[in-house]
């Protein structure tokens, strides 16, 4: 591995790959290249570990390793017998292979994953007359199989665990949403810590926590404890160490305040364990408050949030989207409020025209990411509930 000039995939959510492109660009990556669900870039070492600890929007990062043309199962297994996986692993250490195959010469994803994981021990047992041992919940090295029609590629996972698994979740709603999508829509939202944050249906807080960690530049990964990459054989302790330190020195305060609201109570106390288990007591504040009977306090204000979805929580959604219009149009005014929504059909009932909506998919629904600007004055207002 040529760790001064790395190739380097990571992998994202749809809708996230603009925003995770500029992330990897701050960060120092060269030759940024935006794909589908993807961003190809190149750097070393360091900025490989760099942004597996620092990246808010990605979700694994791998780094190819080899690329060939297979026409089927034998010249598979015989192309992946024959390289030299003593360069990234010892016979000693666990291993285990995630897949992605979408070829018609290979249909079968798990078959293909059993072809390379005895290909990988065929070469160790030929070579060293010993085997590695497969552990698939917390191996040493995870290795990636991607096959597109007959192209495939192998990658090192230099992640191990997904990374939206910050550490700070021990707790979740009937509809959690995932961190690296909660970090997205904040970016997408234009939050970067300057004024107030409101989430007023804020669940278990994961949005809240988000917007904090983005308004005090912690590193996403700050509560992680181990990626995979400290298990390759070329793992610089030293290195990883000073890119934490100088990275951590950048921690700031925030001046601004960071509410959340919600009306159950099983939410409230999720949310507070998970605000806790974040350090971050001080910084956000959450509260029993209905938001339909609530009003600006915050000025200037930013409000981002997931309302409930009738797929997961059950809720009267015309009446319930008609409620959220009402309280932006009366309580909210001179606010720019973005929210998320599977519903394209109660969404209708707002009443305000969205001014922009960006397709995000939360989990498998299909989503749309929705911002409202509500103005003082009849007039704007009028302006906005125009139909479309």
């Amino acid at each position: 591995m040529d760790i001064e000039n790395l190739q380097i995939q990571i992998k994202t959510f749809f809708g996230l790959e603009a925003v995770l492109a500029e992330e990897i660009k701050k960060l120092g990556g060269k030759n940024v290249e935006i794909k589908n669900r993807a961003v190809n870039c190149e750097g070393d070492l360091g900025f490989l570990y760099k942004i597996n600890y620092s990246a808010r929007t990605a979700l694994k990062i791998l780094v190819p390793i080899l690329d060939f043309k297979a026409y089927n199962e034998t010249k598979f297994y015989e192309k992946l017998f024959k390289f030299e996986w003593d360069q990234y692993m010892d016979v000693d250490q666990t291993f285990a292979i995630d897949s992605t195959v979408n070829s018609e010469r290979f249909s079968h994803s798990q078959f293909m994953t059993f072809k390379m994981k005895d290909a990988i021990v065929d070469y160790f047992q030929n070579k060293y007359g010993k085997r590695p041992n497969i552990e698939t919940k917390s191996p040493e090295i995870k290795i990636h199989l991607h096959i597109d029609r007959e192209l495939v590629t192998i990658s090192l996972d230099s992640s191990g665990d997904a990374l939206f698994k910050r550490g700070y979740r021990k707790e979740q709603g009937e509809a959690p949403i995932n961190e690296v999508l909660a970090s997205g829509m904040l970016q997408l939202a234009g939050w970067d810590g300057k004024g107030n944050f409101l989430d007023p249906m804020c669940g278990s807080g994961t949005i809240l926590i988000e917007a904090a960690m983005i308004a005090m530049d912690l590193p996403a990964q700050i509560f992680r404890r181990r990626f995979a990459f400290q298990n390759w054989n070329n793992y610089d302790s030293d290195l990883f160490q000073t890119i934490k330190d100088v990275r951590i020195a950048r921690i700031k305060e925030f001046h601004g305040k960071i509410v959340g609201y919600d009306i159950d109570g099983r939410m409230l106390d999720a949310a507070d364990i998970n605000v806790q288990s974040a350090e971050m007591e001080e910084v956000i504040d959450i509260r029993r408050q209905d938001f339909f009977e609530s009003k600006k306090e915050l000025f200037p204000l930013l409000m981002v949030f997931n309302p409930p979805y009738d797929e997961r929580i059950s809720i009267n959604d015309d009446d319930f989207y008609k409620k959220i219009g009402d309280t932006f149009k009366t309580n909210y005014p001179n606010t720019l409020a973005w929210m998320i929504s599977s519903d394209l059909e109660a969404v209708k009932k707002v009443g305000l025209r969205p001014s922009r909506k960006i397709k995000l998919f939360n989990g498998k629904l299909e989503t749309r990411f929705l911002q409202y600007e509500m103005y003082e004055g009849t007039k704007k207002l009028h302006k906005l509930e125009k139909p479309e």
